[in-house]
This record gives C-alpha cells, structure tokens and sequence, in this order.
C-alpha cells in the first residue's frame, strides 16, 4: 500500500512541476490529488485482503466476502470521483482560456462556457448513476430481480416520468437555454424589474447577481416561459441615455459642445457614439434634452450615465442659470400686457 502511495506522490510531483508551463497538470494536480491517493489505497486494500487471508471455515468465508463486497464499493465509488474530478480538469483548461477572452469575441466565449458548465455536469450526473448501478448490481439479491425489474420498467418509467415531469422539463429548459444561445454566463438581463447579470446557470435554476449584490434564483424554465431584457444578447455595448428638461433660453449647441468635451476625458466612454437632441417641447416653457452615449459594457453605461447627469446639471447651474426649470403663472394683467406692481 505504501508502494502505491508513494507512486501517486511521484506522479503527483512530477504534474506539480509541470504545471508551470502546462495548464492541463496543474488542474490535474488541482482536482485528483486526492482521488488519486484514495483508488492507490483501495487497490492496494484489494491485493492485500484477497481470498487467500481467510480460511475455508463458514465464518471465514462470509467475511471474506463481506470485506470483498464493501471494498468493492469503495472501489467503485474511488474510481467514479477520479473520473469526475478528471474530467473537470480537462474542462477547466478550456474555461480558463475562455475567461481571459475579450472584445468582439467575447460573446462567443460566454456561450461556450456556458455549454461546457452544463456539459460537464449532465455527464458527471451520468457517471454518478452508472456508478450507482454498478453498486447495485454487486449484489446477489439486486441481480436476481433483475429479470423482475426490467419486466415492471416501462409501467415504473411512465410513472417516474409523469411525477418528475416539472423537473425533466427544468432539465431539459437549461440545454435548450444553453444552446440555444438565449442566455449565456455574465449576460447582463432585466428580470421581474432587477437589474443583474448572469453569475450561475445550472440545469434547474438560474442564479443573477443584482446591482446591488444580491442574488436573484430562478427556475430554468422561467427564461423559456417569461419574455426578458437580455442587454448582451449580440455585445456587451451598451447605450446610456440621460434626459434633461431645461428652459428653452437654454443654448443647446453650446451645451452640446461642452458634452462632447467632457465625453473624451471621461474614460468611460468607448469613443463611438453620442449625441445631445432636443427629444419634447413640454407645456409651461421646457424642452426635454436627451443625451445618448455609447459604452463597452452595462456597468460602465450606468457609471457613464450618472457622470454625464452630475455634468449637465452643474454645467446649467454654473453657465446658464436662467435656463433651469421655472413655473410660468399667467394672470389677467399680464395677459393683457399690463406689468406687475412689485412694489410690497
């Protein structure tokens, strides 16, 4: 057993020093360190305790198959998280190199993520079930009513099927979200009136982190049922738009050139679009001002929008005073163009 272990070890320190080149052995030695050393001890558990440490007497014979039976399922189940634990190695090289994937691509990048994390995790679901199986079937009494079991399976199967329907559907609404590029990793969407971005998709429910660090779960077939904002559907651009009601003395060239001066130091902006529009003529002597600028992505649009608003107000303030929001009253004098007496 000793033997055995020391052999992961070597193995273990030889990954261990090539992982400073190569992803693969650092994961490797990442996720299978311990799974490693628990199939050495169970192999070597296995070749010490054979058949031949017990005698031929009942007593004996039974606890050698006792002993035989549950390293067995020791074994199995060793083996199963080695396999788990590999195959999520191998995936993480590819999630690892996606992750520091930026600009145009970046789009394509979250979506095979998103396929990966839900790939992996049918499949490890699957081996757990195979393995599950394969315990089982290392019974005598399991294997015998095989035959029974295997007869009753189609009238077991239809009423499994109709009691875990809502959660096949959940199962089967997260591999439709996930290829069919509906919604994808770091997606930023408006849900139920929250603003949040995309940090877990599972194959039952869906996990948002809000604007304000809270966490938002919803069932999988919430996305496939509820119609719902995906702002990063084809790029993660996103347009901030600022409106503004001022009076109409207001000089809308001259705050437009003082919006795009302010733009271009502001490191928010992606240096692509904007504009400063007179969207509505209001009653009682206002203009609605819409500012619209472009940003690489939606928590930079909200930073940008808030900057650009605190901008405008203290550039009305400051440069045209006259031009903020005033009530107009029209009395019968004034109507008639007689002036107010002021006098008190």
């Amino acid at each position: 057993m000793i033997g055995s272990i020391l052999l992961v070890e070597v193995v273990r320190r030889m990954l261990n020093r090539a992982g400073r080149k190569f992803a693969l052995a650092r994961h490797l030695v990442e996720h299978c360190t311990w799974p490693a050393f628990t199939v050495a001890a169970m192999v070597a558990f296995n070749l010490v305790f054979g058949p031949g440490m017990f005698g031929d007497s009942p007593s004996e014979r039974s606890l050698a198959g006792t002993v035989e039976r549950v390293l067995g399922l020791v074994m199995i189940g060793a083996v199963t998280w080695l396999i788990i634990q590999a195959a999520y190695a191998l995936t993480d090289v590819v999630l690892e190199r996606l992750v520091q994937v930026e600009g145009e691509r970046n789009r394509r990048a979250r979506r095979i993520r998103t396929q990966i994390a839900l790939v992996r995790r049918v499949a490890a679901a699957v081996i757990i079930v195979v393995a599950a199986g394969a315990m089982l079937f290392s019974f005598p009494q399991v294997r015998a009513l095989g035959a029974g079991l295997l007869a009753s399976a189609g009238i077991a199967g239809a009423i499994v099927g109709i009691a875990a329907q809502p959660t096949i559907g959940n199962m089967l609404a997260g591999l439709q979200l996930a290829f069919s590029d509906a919604l994808r990793l770091d997606d930023v969407v408006v849900v139920e009136d929250e603003w949040g971005r995309v940090e877990e998709l599972t194959l039952t429910y869906v996990v948002l982190r809000l604007w304000d660090e809270r966490r938002l779960v919803l069932p999988v077939n919430y996305f496939t049922q509820t119609p719902f904002e995906n702002w990063t559907r084809h790029g993660s651009r996103v347009l901030a738009v600022v409106f503004l009601r001022v009076d109409w003395s207001v000089p809308v060239k001259n705050l437009r050139e003082a919006l795009y001066e302010y733009l271009q130091g502001n490191p928010l902006w992606d240096q692509k679009d904007w504009t400063l529009q007179v969207t509505e003529v209001l009653p009682n002597g206002l203009i609605e001002l819409r500012a619209l600028m472009s940003a690489a992505d939606s928590a930079s649009a909200w930073d940008l929008k808030c900057d650009v608003r605190e901008f405008l107000v203290d550039y009305v303030r400051d440069n045209y005073p006259e031009a903020l929001p005033r009530f107009r009253v029209e009395t019968p004098e004034t109507r008639a163009g007689v002036p107010l007496d002021r006098t008190p």
